[in-house]
């Protein structure tokens, strides 16, 4: 089952966010890049919910992409890369990090990329929906706070967790418990949606200079 606390936020909030006047962007940012990695199915159904919310806008970050692959090679290699990665995320209102758990911990690729953007991860709010075996991923979701708290960004309290992900999907990439999914995803983007406003527009009344 999906790893969450299913709390609502009052109808009071929710009818501020619905006077949004420009959608949030939404990056959904994929950690792994092994092949043959179940992230695909995870991330796949995870950008159909943000896609259902007409308060967001979703943008895929997908680390094995093969420009990003070669951006982040060159930081290894030579101390710098490209802007790509930065831009991007410099545009984003918010994150949600996919990412699954490897050996009790999130994957290299992601912490290099986590590391290479700087500033950009200032005053902004991140998510996480994760999977794996028995702990569903949540290991390397704790790991991960840590790390963004760093970065003077905000972490979002719950989160979606997929116990031995590779049987909670059906062939056609939808949970089999499509309702209880869909709940956990909504109490995330609801809390990512307040976040992402409320700094927003704190960043545009007084720029973040932590």
């Amino acid at each position: 089952m999906p790893q969450t606390t299913l709390r609502t936020m009052s109808s009071e909030s929710l009818s501020a966010l619905s006077v949004t006047p420009v959608p949030l962007k939404i990056g959904v940012l994929i950690g792994s890049t092994r092949a043959g990695r179940f992230a695909d199915t995870v991330a796949s159904w995870f950008v159909g919910e943000v896609g259902k919310r007409d308060d967001m806008e979703v943008h895929v970050i997908d680390l094995a992409e093969p420009d990003l692959v070669e951006e982040l090679k060159l930081s290894l290699d030579r101390g710098a890369g490209g802007p790509g990665l930065a831009a991007r995320i410099g545009e984003l209102d918010g994150v949600v990090v996919v990412t699954p758990e490897y050996n009790h911990g999130y994957p290299a690729s992601l912490k290099l990329a986590i590391d290479y953007v700087y500033s950009e991860w200032r005053a902004k709010p991140v998510g996480f929906v994760s999977y794996g075996g028995m702990a569903g991923g949540q290991r390397a979701v704790e790991q991960l706070r840590q790390v963004f708290a760093e970065l003077h960004a905000v972490t979002l309290r719950d989160t979606v967790g997929f116990h031995m992900a590779w049987e909670r999907f059906g062939e056609d990439g939808r949970p089999y418990d499509e309702e209880g999914t869909a709940k956990a995803a909504g109490v995330l983007l609801d809390q990512l949606a307040w976040w992402g406003l409320t700094l927003r527009e704190g960043r545009a009344a007084r720029p973040y200079d932590g």
